[in-house]
């Protein structure tokens, strides 16, 4: 009979070790790595400005003790110490700020090194509209956030999305438009999700999504595809003349070009809650000039 409340106490503590072990978080990141926390991280650095972002579209800008170089959006993340750049930041700094969770792109170096510190780390890097949405609902699980919170986010860029599309007149739709993203030139091709937004608003983009999301391309493939419409950051915008064969471009000799100022250019290409803000700008720009002969 000595044995019995011996096993009720074991019995006990189990159903008390319950909640315990249902508030543990496990996700998969963009490495395949699976993440492992026993609670939400209270100390996270991001190192790439599209999670920094959706971590603070998410509602919880407050978790965040530094960032990489680029993260400026919103206002309050400005403040915060700079870990440097988010492929060759600072270990010893992100080191310093004893995070629980560090946020960085797959593509980053220095993952293991962090590991094997004893830093969580999940790498995630978005490139389309439906990776938005992965990481989103993603990091809502990591921060230990209600699974509708996330969902309530996605929906409200998509409905933003939508009414950016419903903006455009039937007239300027079916334009075919050239993005540069970087002046190599990089460009972002129907595969990207500047792509696709293009493709939400309408508009057709020349440079084809088997060639990669944001491939690196000869000038002479822009001279011969003759796009309606050009979409380039304010770093192209002094060079493009140069371009073997760029002045005999039609959107070029007709003023059908829109340059964006860099607050805009770090719009577009940023895969995150923003999304529906650069759709917007693309509106603006088609509005603009899409309607020129």
């Amino acid at each position: 009979m000595a044995e019995r409340p011996a096993l009720w106490r074991v019995l006990a503590g189990l159903v008390l070790a319950l909640p315990a072990l249902a508030a543990a978080i496990s996700v998969r990141d963009d490495r395949g790595q699976e993440l492992r926390l026993a609670q939400p991280p209270a100390r996270i650095v991001s190192l790439l400005p599209a999670l920094t972002e959706t971590v603070c579209a998410l509602g919880q800008c407050q978790r965040l003790v530094a960032v990489d170089r680029y993260s400026n959006w919103p206002e309050s993340v400005r403040r915060l110490p700079s870990m440097g750049g988010g492929l060759d930041f600072d270990l010893e700094r992100v080191v310093a700020q004893r995070p629980d969770l560090v946020l960085m792109a797959a593509s980053a170096r220095g993952a293991e090194r962090l590991q094997a510190l004893g830093i969580a780390v999940l790498a995630l890097e978005p490139r389309s509209h439906g990776d938005v949405q992965r990481v989103i609902d993603t990091l809502g699980q990591v921060l230990g956030l209600p699974p509708n919170h996330a969902r309530q986010l996605w929906q409200q860029i998509e409905t933003s999305l939508v009414q950016a599309a419903q903006s455009l007149a039937p007239a300027l739709r079916g334009r075919s438009v050239y993005v540069e993203v970087s002046p190599a030139p990089h460009a972002a091709s129907e595969a990207s999700f500047i792509g696709q937004t293009l493709a939400r608003l309408g508009q057709v983009n020349i440079v084809p999504g088997r060639l990669g999301p944001f491939p690196q391309i000869q000038p002479e493939f822009v001279v011969q595809a003759q796009p309606d419409l050009i979409m380039v950051g304010d770093s192209s915008r002094h060079d493009m003349l140069k371009r073997p064969g760029w002045s005999r471009l039609k959107a070029l000799q007709s003023g059908r070009v829109c340059a964006f100022e860099p607050h805009e250019s770090e719009v577009l290409v940023r895969p995150g809650p923003r999304l529906a803000e650069a759709a917007q700008l693309m509106v603006r720009c088609l509005q603009r000039v899409g309607g020129l002969p």
